[in-house]
């Protein structure tokens, strides 16, 4: 058989990619609608439990090549991972889904502005540019625009706490985009895909009785056909299938087309959100995502050395 020519993989990476995002777009619908018959933390950890079991099947083979510094660094990668989770699932039940994509996007722009921090950039990896600054200023001017009411536009008191936990999840997801990109040179990807899911399933799983006590409190689970959905949904496709599809894509895309096509995911939610819920942003709403997207955009003019791969993804030495 033939090898597949390299425009053909590029072009089939394209839209695998765009496939993804698109599934991860509509997962804050999903789990929107789950949150009402299950809470937060707990469906976070039945989710990451069943793709870790989906991870682990498939990638079975390596587990007896795993060593101590594989293990360290999937500990470190799921703890930022299940930081990101905790905060986004938590805060998408007091938001609605386009305001929570929207918000989780600004990942792309507070990647390079945390790479100013010595500690957390890479060797050789050079500080922001004006562009990521100034991107970082029209993002944070499209959130108040997106999360205030009219006539408050310095009234930050008036921000949901909905909307202060999901910037907790920007935050969370930007580390994880920044231990990946100092771990993921040293330790095989699907060790890595494995570990890091597992780790953040046994994070979840102690903060669980500690956060929301669900076995005492029964009513913190309503068994039904949407939290089934939303679970199967969430945790093989839009974990352990898009894990494995990135992981493959991202080696035939140029890390700015990346960033680009993740950028999506929040114009994928709301698509989702407005004919599922017929969610509309306003004329303020809708100026505030895009003044996100248009700082996302900024951000990614000069590329830096790190790129986020997504809250979903794995990222991987080019």
């Amino acid at each position: 058989m033939s090898p597949i020519p390299a425009r053909s993989r590029s072009l089939r990476a394209h839209i695998l990619l765009i496939a993804v995002v698109a599934i991860w777009g509509s997962t804050f619908v999903i789990v929107k609608s789950a949150l009402a018959d299950v809470s937060p933390l707990l469906f976070n950890f039945i989710r990451m439990t069943l793709a870790f079991l989906c991870l682990a099947l498939f990638y079975r083979g390596h587990f007896g090549r795993m060593n101590r510094r594989s293990l360290l660094a999937g500990a470190i990668v799921g703890a930022c991972l299940a930081m990101g989770y905790q905060f986004q699932t938590a805060g998408l039940r007091l938001t609605t889904p386009s305001k929570s994509a929207f918000i989780t996007g600004m990942v792309v722009v507070l990647v390079p502005l945390l790479s100013a921090i010595p500690a957390l950039r890479l060797r050789g990896a050079r500080t922001p540019q004006w562009n990521a600054w100034l991107g970082a200023l029209v993002a944070f001017t499209g959130i108040v625009l997106l999360t205030t009411p009219p006539g408050s536009l310095l009234d930050f008191r008036s921000i949901g706490l909905g909307d202060l936990l999901t910037l907790g999840c920007a935050l969370g997801f930007s580390l994880h985009v920044l231990a990946l990109a100092r771990l993921s040179p040293r330790v095989p990807f699907e060790q890595l895909a494995v570990l890091q899911v597992g780790f953040c399933a046994a994070f979840m799983a102690i903060s669980l009785p500690l956060l929301e006590h669900p076995w005492m409190r029964p009513s913190l689970l309503h068994p039904s056909a949407r939290v089934v959905v939303a679970l199967l949904v969430t945790a093989v496709l839009a974990t352990a299938t898009a894990f494995t599809v990135q992981s493959w894509a991202q080696k035939y895309l140029p890390a700015t087309h990346t960033a680009l096509i993740l950028a999506l995911e929040p114009v994928f939610a709301w698509l989702t959100s407005f004919l599922f819920y017929g969610e509309r942003l306003g004329r303020r709403g809708a100026s505030g995502a895009l003044l996100i997207l248009a700082g996302i955009a900024l951000t990614e003019l000069i590329p830096m050395p790190i790129q986020p791969s997504s809250h979903e993804g794995v990222s991987l030495p080019s």
